[in-house]
């Protein structure tokens, strides 16, 4: 298969999106670009499409699918109700890098939802996204555009590394801006309860529904025999090829680590301006600024490969508001290494 890379503006983004609505229909696989990251979107109502999502990812059946739709009106045919604090919540935060589970209707095909009697959807911000989810004239089921347990893509490149000769068509609409996977909450138990974090924060959350829970797998091992209820879930997820530890405690200290293990034989993943401490370092973003290490994150575990990084010591993000998805994909990333210092 020939994998057609479009470039897209403002000038080609209606004929861009219909060349891609028409393959969706047709029932091919598409990577478009979102706002958090980009996807690897199929028609949701089409069991065949979606199969092939999971066949040019490598991704386990039992990880289950987002739903994304062009606007609010469309999710009451995908749920079997649309409670208040839903209708809250995309108020507040819809278009935008905020997924909420609900119990599914019987439109959306089990295998979108792993055999979940839930389903995962979202309404996102990107103008592209919109526009190609308005002509294909269907909910989209879209992971990240990635082979699985990989980085998530964050631009156009890094979906035609993974997916070259797999789909017929990349929309590149430029650098995801968020740079993580959205915010994952669900309104299917008694409490929300957030299952990954993302750009959406769990402060912002509270705002509006008060009593919102964070799940212990957000920075923990999924239990043995558990479930994933949401994409992100898996105990190794988001990982390069090179072994990351995290290294939990002051940049002295992270240092003096890093020098006591010969400081020539690893690379480290550090914040903008520590870099020029280590003869081989990545940056992520700035020191307690969660949104530029977002930002950074998933490019910078890519270009550890692209530099032959075999280990690697990473700085901790701090765990509070976006920096909590930052460290949830880190800690995935790494397999739950960490080292306190």
């Amino acid at each position: 298969m020939q994998t057609e890379v479009i470039k897209v503006t403002p000038e080609n983004l209606a004929t861009a999106a219909e060349q891609a609505g028409a393959l969706l229909r047709d029932g091919e696989v598409v990577g478009i670009p979102t706002e958090t990251v980009y996807g690897l979107a199929a028609n949701a109502f089409d069991e065949t499409a979606v199969s092939k999502i999971f066949k040019a990812k490598g991704r386990p059946q039992d990880n289950p699918l987002i739903v994304h739709i062009a606007k609010f009106e469309e999710l009451e045919a995908l749920v079997t109700e649309v409670p208040e604090a839903a209708k809250q919540l995309a108020e507040a935060f819809w278009p935008g890098p905020l997924t909420m589970i609900l119990p599914k209707s019987d439109k959306i095909p089990d295998a979108v939802c792993a055999g979940l009697q839930t389903v995962a959807i979202r309404c996102p911000s990107h103008p592209v996204a919109h526009a190609v989810i308005e002509k294909a004239g269907v909910p989209l089921a879209a992971p990240s555009a990635n082979l699985s347990g990989s980085p998530s893509p964050t631009n156009a490149k890094y979906v035609y590394d993974d997916m070259n000769g797999k789909i017929p068509l990349i929309l590149d609409g430029g650098q995801s801006a968020v740079g993580v996977e959205s915010t994952v909450v669900t309104l299917a138990l008694d409490r929300p309860r957030v299952l990954r974090p993302g750009g959406v924060t769990v402060e912002q959350l509270r705002a509006v529904l008060h009593e919102v829970d964070v799940d212990e797998a957000v920075v923990k091992p999924l239990k043995k025999g558990a479930v994933a209820a949401s994409p992100g879930m898996k105990y190794k997820h988001y990982a390069p090829k090179a072994e990351i530890t995290i290294l939990k405690g002051s940049f002295e200290q992270f240092k003096a680590y890093v020098e006591a293990k010969n400081a020539e034989e690893h690379f480290v993943l550090c914040f903008e301006g520590e870099e020029k401490d280590f003869p081989h370092a990545v940056t992520y973003g700035r020191c307690g600024d969660g949104l530029s290490e977002a930002n950074r994150l998933f490019d910078a575990l890519r270009e550890l490969d692209e530099q032959g990084a075999k280990t690697v010591f990473a700085r901790c993000p701090s765990e509070n508001e976006v920096g909590l998805a930052v460290y949830n994909r880190l800690l995935r990333a790494a397999a739950f290494r960490v080292v306190e210092l």
